[in-house]
């Protein structure tokens, strides 16, 4: 039986998408292996910022920009994954965030937990990737829907190791560092002073015993952070972490992020390297 004429043009359009699928994937290949005769960074964290402004650009509403921001994210980590990058941070909601507008957190939670749930249903995809998720923050402030979808993401993908993603949810820095001290202050009383039972003595606390205690401590310090809209600042995200780590702020907004701008990123990090590379080992 003869096909249709349109049938026709729907296969020639599918083998078309298919050859510049195969090509760009060919390509990035390509890219990659010139990349890799420099260092790859081990830890990559972004600053997902520029989701709203992209609504307003383009005449969308908020939940449509923050749904664009997240298929930037999926495209992002399918790079920093073939690249070979062990770690990445995403700066995904802030304590300060919940100062917006209900409506705006709600769209925020929302749309995170629908994605988590479709993760959870999409193991098998997940697991073949051998992505691992790790949601660090202050997670009762979660609902309970999510922080109960987080906790079994994290259950799920826990045997993963090919590339570890943190999601920094009801996060800021200063909450994680007083948090950090506070709990290396317990530990130490309890560990310590109370065995030895030494009245008026105070915790001897140190780097290390705090850094154990971070929300990420599970990973080693960034080598890049990225932050999106031309944006200079932290907005209090790993204040620890960041003192010998390469910033840079592409002016793209997040969902319009490029993988030019990580490759560009990448190229300054390893033209920086020796430099950052002797501030990290400084004692």
């Amino acid at each position: 039986m003869k096909q249709s004429y349109i049938d026709m043009k729907m296969d020639d359009q599918n083998l078309c998408s298919n050859l510049f699928t195969n090509l760009g994937a060919f390509l990035r290949k390509f890219l990659w292996k010139v990349l890799s005769v420099g260092p790859i960074p081990q830890h990559i964290a972004f600053i997902l910022d520029g989701n709203r402004r992209y609504a307003q650009k383009h005449k969308l509403n908020n939940e449509d920009g923050y749904k664009a921001g997240y298929e930037a994210l999926l495209y992002i980590l399918n790079y920093c994954s073939e690249l070979g990058v062990k770690y990445v941070t995403l700066y995904a909601f802030s304590l300060d965030n919940y100062k917006r507008n209900s409506c705006d957190v709600k769209c925020v939670m929302d749309l995170m937990l629908e994605k988590t749930l479709v993760l959870l249903k999409e193991k098998d995809l997940v697991d073949r990737y051998g992505v691992r998720l790790i949601f660090r923050g202050n997670l009762k402030l979660l609902s309970e829907p999510m922080r109960r979808a987080a906790e079994n993401a994290m259950v799920a993908t826990a045997a993963n190791n090919r590339i570890v993603v943190l999601v920094s949810v009801a996060y800021t820095s200063t909450n994680e560092i007083a948090r950090a001290v506070q709990k290396s202050c317990i530990e130490k009383f309890n560990t310590e002073f109370h065995a030895l039972k030494v009245p008026n003595m105070r915790p001897d606390t140190n780097i290390a015993d705090v850094e154990k205690h971070m929300f990420l401590a599970a990973a080693p310090d960034p080598d890049i952070l990225i932050r999106t809209s031309g944006e200079k600042r932290l907005s209090n995200f790993l204040l620890w972490q960041t003192s010998n780590c390469l910033l840079y702020s592409p002016a793209a907004l997040w969902p319009e992020i490029h993988i030019w701008h990580l490759v560009w990123a990448i190229i300054n990090y390893q033209r920086l390297h020796p430099y950052l590379d002797k501030k990290k080992n400084q004692p």
